[in-house]
């Protein structure tokens, strides 16, 4: 079995992890912004469209228009993540859900920031629309889901091997 990495290691893959995402999220909130006015769409596919909207909830617009609660389940959700990395960093693959979990946080927490609401573009027939910092989310959630099923599965602490 490999090495674990050192904890500095996993940090700085985690921080590289979440600043490549922010970059990514923001460069193609800004392209969306710049070419598609806010309730247009662009058909890519048959089933794909570009879109243009605004989300000032959290998952799904759940908690719409309540920004306190949406900040205050945002801190919380960071706080746990970044307090479970702190001992954890060592555990495969859990710099990686950290990286994509802060990442595509902070994404939408800069457009919160910016102009009130997330900007939104991915659009799948029945399905509402998302952004890429939340792929990063859910691929985060994931990720830290295998993670956490494979140090149950192994019963070994993986520092310690």
């Amino acid at each position: 079995m490999s090495r674990p990495a050192s904890r500095g290691a996993a940090t700085g893959r985690a921080a590289l992890v979440a600043v490549a995402v922010i970059v990514l999220d923001q460069a193609s909130k800004a392209a969306v912004r710049s070419d598609i006015p806010v309730g247009d769409h662009r058909r890519v596919t048959g089933f794909l469209d570009f879109v243009h909207v605004r989300n000032d909830g959290v998952a799904f617009s759940a908690f719409g228009g309540q920004p306190w609660i949406v900040v205050g389940l945002i801190a919380i959700a960071l706080i746990a993540l970044l307090a479970y990395f702190s001992t954890h960093a060592q555990r495969p693959l859990v710099w990686l859900a950290t990286g994509l979990l802060v990442g595509g946080a902070v994404g939408n927490i800069i457009d919160r920031a910016r102009a009130g609401a997330v900007t939104d573009f991915v659009k799948f027939p029945h399905w509402p629309a998302f952004n890429v910092a939340d792929v990063a989310i859910n691929l985060g959630v994931a990720v830290l889901l295998i993670a956490l099923l494979r140090e149950d599965r192994t019963g070994a602490d993986p520092k310690q091997t």
